[in-house]
């Protein structure tokens, strides 16, 4: 068995990076605020509102649950129980652990209880991510192309390039697909092309290579069936209604007057903020909040700062510790598994 060990060196410095972009992130995110004004904000939340926000949170581990099964369903049958389990535990990796270590994680885990490619496993999860991608941005564009800037926006400026970056990532999004049709429907010319660039390494590598894209390929065979495509896009659609909806319940709960369209808004701004490779999407997450809420919707800084900070502990910290708790179960250590997220590619190309 072959395993690629990251060395230390580098191991410390990409760990010492990732933490001083997570500490600017957060100073950048607090220059403005009045730290005694954010505690006192708190005193003045809806919890039951608040509440409702996490609930609606804990259905949306469900819904990616299913539709991962869904999307996992060519390649073998695969238990729901299965497939939630190892969506918690990668969550708490993505939280806990640099680079986003647990969409990796999620899938090897997967493979291994269920007998499974993990190469595959893992391009079902690049598939879900563009449908995600993709999702947001029809919900996001059906905002900010048809409908009028909000009335309490403090910079339209910040509206006018939210609609250009949405353009944007809406072409990037259909190239991805297009991108990924083209590797699903050619398999065997990709492992080919994949072995020709990889003749200057040893034979068995080469070999490896070439076995580790068709599997990676064989996962995609969702991309290449246009019904099956639709329907887990058509799941998309109610797992990410619900997330915009503990949005908008969050906000309402600091009395931030967000409405529910202004919600789906604020969603593709923290998935551009989720994108910030740092543990939990700390930073990014808080100041893509910040900035929609006070610049589209006329929160007051302080307000805005107090919701960034608990709507992320709303978003992260349960299904971390859910997460947590099934890796404690099933004998993980975040070491181990920070050491197993470097494992699959190399483990399924030496097998």
């Amino acid at each position: 068995m072959t395993v690629v060990v990251e060395c230390w060196p580098v191991r410390r410095l990409r760990s010492a990076l990732v933490l001083a972009l997570a500490v600017g992130l957060l100073a950048w995110f607090l220059r403005h605020a009045n730290l005694a004004d954010v505690w006192h904000e708190l005193g003045g939340v809806d919890w039951w509102l608040l509440t409702a926000a996490l609930l609606m949170q804990a259905v949306t581990w469900f819904a990616r649950a299913v539709r991962w099964r869904y999307l996992l369903s060519p390649l073998g049958p695969v238990r729901l129980r299965s497939a939630f389990e190892c969506t918690m535990m990668g969550f708490a990796a993505i939280t806990l652990l640099p680079a986003r270590a647990g969409e990796v994680i999620r899938p090897y885990l997967l493979a291994r209880r269920e007998q499974l490619s993990a190469s595959a496993a893992f391009a079902t999860v690049v598939v879900e991510r563009l449908l995600d991608l993709f999702t947001v941005l029809v919900l996001f564009a059906g905002v900010v192309f048809l409908a009028d800037p909000p009335s309490g926006a403090a910079d339209p400026a910040v509206y006018r390039a939210m609609q250009a970056g949405g353009a944007i990532l809406v072409a990037a999004a259909g190239v991805g697909f297009l991108v990924l049709f083209l590797m699903a429907s050619h398999p065997r010319r990709l492992a080919a092309a994949v072995g020709r660039l990889a003749r200057v390494l040893p034979t068995r590598v080469e070999s490896g290579a070439r076995r580790l894209v068709e599997q990676f390929s064989a996962g995609l065979i969702t991309v290449r069936q246009p019904r099956r495509l639709l329907a887990a896009w058509a799941l998309s659609f109610p797992l990410w209604l619900a997330i915009a909806l503990s949005i908008w319940w969050g906000g309402l709960s600091f009395h931030i007057e967000l409405p529910f369209s202004g919600s789906l808004v604020v969603m593709a701004a923290l998935v551009v903020g989720v994108s910030v490779p740092t543990p939990g999407a700390v930073g990014g997450y808080h100041e893509a909040f910040r900035i929609t809420a006070t610049a589209l919707y006329g929160a007051a800084q302080d307000r805005a700062v107090s919701a960034a900070l608990v709507m992320h502990a709303v978003s992260f910290v349960p299904i971390t510790l859910v997460g947590l708790g099934y890796m404690v179960r099933d004998g993980l250590s975040l070491t181990r598994v920070r050491a197993m997220a470097a494992r699959p590619a190399a483990e399924e190309g030496a097998s």
